[in-house]
């Protein structure tokens, strides 16, 4: 196995929770951590100076848009991702597997890899797990991950095998293309919703030996409970010694629950998403500011937030912001979501630290009223 990025500081005694740190090349990543989704290179709604005082470490791109456009012997020709969009911290970027499970019916997965129009212009394109990596290296992100076959639920257990034994495949080949850059390189452990191949699956991606192992197909519309159920399975079955992602996840209680049970790092659009539809995160809860009840309403979003949005606007301006189809909605709502998801996750670094990630749980619950 390779050397690992990751030093773990804490471990709680009561669950699975841990408290570690991740060594990439543009800085350490302290852990468990937050990754807000910059997709096409850029965080929606907010520039890279909001996002470095709200506190974000890493962010995360993607190699099937940036692919597309602007291409990334453009991005690389420009001093590289970083440089591009201005951002000197970590970044991770996704292989676009996800992206092109999402766009299957434009897609051909073949062993070669996945043949695809491009949902941009619809021309011919093609990506192997290769070129996944090329195209990764040629950005310059901190934290590359292996092109992958995300499998839809339901599916069967034929079905399942397929797609796993693919990725596994796959997996091998991105790790034998990684040139000697200093990235980082995750596998992805798939398996469905079947126990005894997403086990397989891990002890497959260790021999090969990766930076980092990550959980994917998860978060594709399977129950909440089956999601938590299968984490729990699988967090004791990666090498303790590196850091565990589980990708595309979540809300609020998606990040607790998965912190419980001993994940390092998350992603998700949520937050940004939420925010550009007039959905805030708080301390007790959803607001929704498009409601009529906030129109007069003059508190902050979240009386217990220090973030810009909270210290200076009422929950009123932000719904006559919203209604009003204003620009400023979105990046006033995404800043406080942001400033909430980091938050959230400095509070639990704290508590693993601390040893009291349990009663941080409980009373996590206990303040929700309306999730």
């Amino acid at each position: 196995m390779t050397a690992s990025p990751f030093t773990l500081h804490n471990r709680s005694s009561e669950c699975m929770a841990r408290r570690g740190e991740v060594k990439t090349l543009h800085g350490v990543i302290q852990t468990p951590i937050f990754m807000p989704v910059g997709t096409q290179a850029t965080v929606k709604g907010v520039t890279p100076a909001n996002l470095d005082e709200l506190g974000a470490q890493i962010i995360l791109a993607n190699t099937y848009h940036l692919y597309i456009r602007p291409g990334h012997e453009l991005i690389r020709e420009l001093g590289g991702l970083h440089k591009f969009m201005h951002w000197d911290k970590p970044i991770l970027t996704d292989s676009g597997g996800f992206q092109i499970f999402s766009l299957r019916d434009l897609a051909k997965i073949t062993e070669e890899g996945a043949g695809f129009r491009s949902h941009h212009d619809g021309s011919n394109l093609f990506l192997s797990p290769e070129d996944a990596v090329a195209v990764q290296e040629a950005l310059g992100s901190d934290i590359m991950m292996c092109l992958d076959t995300c499998i839809p639920h339901p599916a069967t257990r034929e079905e399942t095998i397929k797609g796993t034994d693919l990725t596994h495949r796959w997996a091998k080949r991105s790790r034998a293309a990684q040139k000697q850059t200093g990235q980082l390189l995750f596998g992805i452990a798939q398996g469905g919703m079947f126990p005894d191949l997403r086990a397989q699956a891990i002890e497959q991606l260790v021999e090969v030996g990766f930076d980092g192992y990550a959980i994917g197909g998860l978060s594709v519309g399977e129950p909440n409970e089956k999601m938590y159920e299968i984490t729990e399975q699988l967090t004791p079955l990666m090498p303790q010694d590196y850091p565990i992602y589980l990708m595309g996840v979540g809300t609020p209680a998606d990040l607790v629950e998965g912190v419980y049970r001993g994940v390092d790092m998350f992603d998700c659009v949520m937050p940004t998403r939420n925010a550009r539809n007039g959905m805030l995160f708080t301390s007790s809860g959803r607001v929704v500011i498009k409601n009529a009840k906030y129109t007069k309403d003059p508190r902050p979003v979240d009386e217990n937030c220090d973030c810009y949005t909270c210290r200076n606007f009422s929950r009123a301006y932000l719904r006559h912001l919203y209604m009003t189809k204003e620009i400023l909605s979105s990046q006033l709502n995404t800043i406080h979501n942001l400033h909430y998801y980091v938050g959230l996750m400095t509070k639990m670094r704290t508590a693993i630290e601390e040893d009291r990630f349990v009663a941080f749980r409980k009373e996590f619950y206990e303040q929700r009223h309306q999730e």
